[in-house]
C-alpha cells in the first residue's frame, strides 16, 4: 500500500463512517477500483482505519463517555445485589446498559461476517445496496420527530436500534449510522439524541473489531513494513471523522439527509455501471 492510498482511505472512512453514506461500501468500491485484492491485509488496515475513527467518537463524546467508565462498575455492583429495574440506575448507568443490550445483536453477526464477506467483492451488490440505503435515509427524514432522550429509552429501545446496526455490520454499502439514527427515530428518540446515541454506541463494536482483528498486521513481515503507513491512514481518519460528527451533528439540527440519500443512489448507479461496462470489456 502506498502512502497515497492509505491517506486516501483515511479521508474515505473519516467521512464515511460518520456520515450516513456507508464507510464499508466505500472502502469496497475504491479497494475494488484501484484492484487492491489482498483480503486479509485490507481487513487488518480497515480495522486501523476504525481505530482512528473511535478516536475521534472518543474526542467528540469525551464529556459523556468519561462518567460511563465508573458508571459500568457501578452497574455491575447493583446487577450483583439483585437490583434489575431501570428506575434503580442513574442516567449513566442506563446509558452503559443501553450500550450493551444496543452490542447484542453484533454477537450472531460476528459469526455471519466471514460466510457473508464476499459481497464487498461484488461492486453490483455493492451498489445496490448503496441504493437501499439512500432510501433508508429519506425514509428517516418523513418519520415524525419523537422526544424520547436517552435517559428515557428502556432495553426494548436500545435492542431494536441494535438490530439496525447488526444488518449494516453484515451489508457493505448500508451505513451503520444511517441506519442506527434511522433505527432511534423509529423507536421515538429526538433526533439529536438518535444521532448521539449512534455514535457513542459504536465504540464497543468497533473496539471488539480491533481486538479480534488487529494481529493480523502482525503475522506477516511485509504488513509490520507497512505500520507506518497504516499509521498515517488511521490519523487522517480521526481528523476527518471529527470533522464529520460536528457535520453531521449540526445537519441533523438544521435540515434532513436528503442531500446524502440523493449522494448515495448516484454512487450506487455509478458501481453498477462501472461493475458492467468493466465485465463487459474483459
Amino acid at each position: 500500500m502506498t502512502l497515497f492510498e492509505a491517506i486516501l482511505f483515511g479521508i474515505i472512512q473519516g467521512l464515511t463512517e460518520f456520515l450516513p453514506v456507508s464507510s464499508s461500501g466505500h472502502l469496497a468500491l475504491f479497494q475494488n477500483i484501484l484492484g487492491m485484492e489482498d483480503p486479509e491485509r485490507l481487513v487488518a488496515f480497515n480495522v486501523l482505519l476504525h481505530l482512528g475513527t473511535l478516536v475521534a467518537v472518543f474526542i467528540m463524546y469525551w464529556k459523556d463517555i468519561l462518567p460511563l467508565i465508573p458508571a459500568f462498575f457501578t452497574l455491575m455492583g447493583k446487577v450483583f445485589k439483585g437490583k434489575f429495574k431501570f428506575s434503580e440506575y442513574t442516567y449513566n448507568e442506563r446509558f452503559v446498559l443501553l450500550i450493551i443490550i444496543a452490542t447484542i445483536p453484533l454477537l450472531p453477526a460476528a459469526l455471519l461476517e466471514d460466510k457473508i464477506s464476499f459481497i464487498a467483492g461484488y461492486l453490483s451488490v455493492v451498489g445496490a445496496i448503496l441504493v437501499i440505503n439512500g432510501g433508508v435515509l429519506l425514509y428517516s427524514d418523513k418519520l415524525s420527530r419523537g422526544n424520547l432522550t436517552i435517559g428515557e429509552a428502556n432495553g426494548k429501545n436500545a435492542l431494536f436500534i441494535g438490530m439496525f446496526q447488526a444488518f449494516a455490520a453484515l451489508l457493505p454499502g448500508l451505513s451503520r449510522s444511517g441506519s442506527t439514527i434511522t433505527g432511534g427515530l423509529l423507536s421515538g428518540f429526538d433526533r439529536q439524541s438518535a444521532v448521539k446515541f449512534s455514535f457513542i454506541m459504536s465504540l464497543p463494536a468497533i473496539a471488539g473489531a480491533c481486538v479480534l482483528k488487529l494481529p493480523k498486521l502482525f503475522e506477516e513481515t511485509e504488513s509490520m513494513g507497512q505500520l507506518g503507513i497504516y499509521a498515517v491512514g488511521a490519523v487522517v481518519a480521526a481528523i476527518v471523522g471529527l470533522l464529520a460528527m460536528k457535520l453531521l451533528t449540526y445537519i441533523s439540527k438544521k435540515s434532513n439527509f436528503k442531500g446524502f440519500a440523493y449522494y448515495c443512489f448516484a454512487a450506487g448507479i455509478l458501481a453498477i455501471v462501472w461493475d458492467t461496462v468493466t465485465s463487459i470489456s474483459m
